[in-house]
């Protein structure tokens, strides 16, 4: 995606005479928004301003994604407990409240993507010296930005109040939650109209925009969730055509010098440096263990002693993989060395996990090592980019909806499989298939924000749950009282405190008392 910015321009008082004075609010040198959106280049910068709250989600979305399930959890912080630990702590432990600024976040991120796509999808008919094709280009785009979004707030928070056209009067701010099933038909008309009528196929190496193989996928992945599975495997099995492909090597499709190629659908673009219009991928550093220095881990001296710790892999994730799963080592490390009574770590190895026993005397704490391609330009800033969807889900999508029409998904999934270093899945049966692919999902997209989404369908992510919090109680230290009370309508997140007191008539998700 191009890396184009709307610059916000200041009104003037300006005054022409001693007999006349006026307040021009349209300097002729300046654009607003009643002049802007007409060229192509101005439709093209007003989509870059969508895509930006993206990247303001990710920094907030794994809590509410990876850390809300059994995949991650956190190194405790006994020394700092003010207000930002305790939320981010809280949202991994399942103590769900309408006050978490981390979860709120997420909500809020979410529409602001929504409201700059509507804002370019209101513009686009008056532009009148764009061309038809940019037009199209940027009512596409838009339309799949705020599809992605409300997928996302569907997911996290149910029905959510679905805003379709620019707010232009306070009256218009102040919306009544639509029903589930009204966000979803919004969602998949959107995706749709992206599909056949608006966006281009990919050209590889891909410039970050969204394709139509971006919003066949969101499209599918929908289906999918609505088990709408003939719709969704139709939709997959047009992806091989548009040029999508599995990179040899799993830990390639993570790679820099990989962004944007055949096994990307749709990734969020981040830029290494410090320069002025870099924009750098700072969160993925917070993955890593709390220590006084990086360099062991990702080829640079930089402290990282506070703002770390997060997401860090669970017990339960690492006895996940099978024997011989090149997955294991391609996405998660071992940083093996001494803590002090903060729990900051002095590295002295980084160790795989394979078959990994600790040293005698020492500690040891799991890290995400997916995202890790240092040595970097700057310390604590990096280029990798989020991948949102890879051809390598596409295929695991294709073989839940085969396999739930009674149809063979050994193809699909094996493909997956075999890439991993493991061998052929051969059994038949349609239950043991679902809990394979279930299984294969987690591994496969592991730290990519799947995994609570996944439980969520799950007719088993309840009890899956549950049965995770029984053993984590009995391995996490420092956890609250009443952390890992699991219960079915902690499924949904509450509805943000702050947008219930904007708006009384909101009502809250059920089980939670505000």
């Amino acid at each position: 995606m191009k890396k184009k910015y709307i610059w916000l321009f200041i009104l003037i008082l300006t005054a022409t005479s001693c007999k006349k004075s006026f307040i021009d609010l349209v300097p002729e040198d300046s654009y607003a928004p009643e002049t802007f959106y007409q060229t192509d280049d101005q439709l093209e910068q007003a989509v870059a301003a969508a895509y930006v709250p993206l990247r303001d989600l990710l920094v907030n979305d794994y809590h509410t994604s990876e850390m809300h399930s059994d995949n991650t959890h956190y190194i405790p912080n006994p020394v700092n407990r003010g207000t930002a630990t305790v939320y981010r702590e809280n949202v991994s432990d399942w103590n769900n409240d309408a006050n978490n600024d981390y979860v709120n976040a997420v909500y809020y991120h979410c529409y602001t993507g929504i409201s700059r796509a509507n804002i370019v999808i209101g513009r686009i008919p008056d532009a009148k010296k764009a061309t038809d094709a940019g037009k199209a280009r940027a009512d596409g785009q838009a339309k799949f930005l705020r599809a992605l979004n409300y997928y996302k707030l569907v997911r996290l928070f149910g029905g959510v109040p679905l805003y379709l056209t620019e707010v232009a009067k306070a009256e218009d701010a102040f919306k009544d939650r639509s029903t589930v099933e009204e966000v979803y038909a919004q969602i998949i008309a959107d995706a749709k109209d992206a599909i056949n009528e608006l966006l281009p196929p990919a050209k590889f190496p891909q410039s970050g925009e969204a394709t139509k193989g971006s919003a066949t996928m969101l499209l599918a992945d929908v289906y999918v969730t609505l088990k709408k599975y003939p719709e969704a495997e139709a939709l997959l099995n047009t992806l091989p055509a548009m040029g999508y492909a599995l990179n040899t090597n799993y830990a390639d499709a993570f790679l820099p010098a990989n962004k944007n190629g055949k096994e990307s659908i749709f990734e969020v673009q981040y830029q290494e440096g410090t320069a002025a219009g870099s924009q750098p991928n700072t969160f993925v550093f917070q993955f890593l263990p709390k220590t006084k220095t990086t360099v062991l881990i990702t080829g640079n001296v930089a402290s990282n002693t506070t703002g770390s710790g997060w997401n860090i892999p669970s017990f339960d994730l690492l006895t996940a993989y099978e024997p011989g799963d090149k997955r294991l080592d391609a996405s998660i490390g071992i940083a093996e060395g001494v803590n002090d009574a903060s729990l900051v770590m002095t590295i002295s190895a980084i160790k795989s996990p394979v078959n990994y026993t600790p040293a005698a005397g020492k500690s040891y704490t799991p890290f995400i090592k997916k995202y890790v391609h240092g040595p970097y330009a700057s310390a604590t800033n990096s280029g990798e980019d989020w991948p949102i969807y890879r051809y390598s889900e596409a295929l695991l999508l294709l073989a839940e909806a085969q396999n739930e029409q009674g149809k063979s998904p050994l193809t699909a999934l094996n493909a997956v499989r075999n890439r991993a270093g493991l061998p052929n899945v051969t059994v038949t049966g349609q239950s043991q298939l679902r809990d394979i692919i279930f299984h294969e999902r987690r591994v496969e997209l592991a730290f990519e924000n799947k995994r609570f989404n996944d439980l969520q369908r799950s007719p088993n992510g309840l009890s899956i749950m549950q049965a995770y919090a029984a053993k984590a109680k009995t391995i996490y230290t420092n956890l609250e009282a009443n952390a890992f009370d699991i219960q079915a309508y902690k499924f949904l997140f509450p509805i943000p405190l702050p947008e219930r007191n904007l708006n009384p008539g909101m009502e809250q998700n059920p089980g939670y008392a505000f």
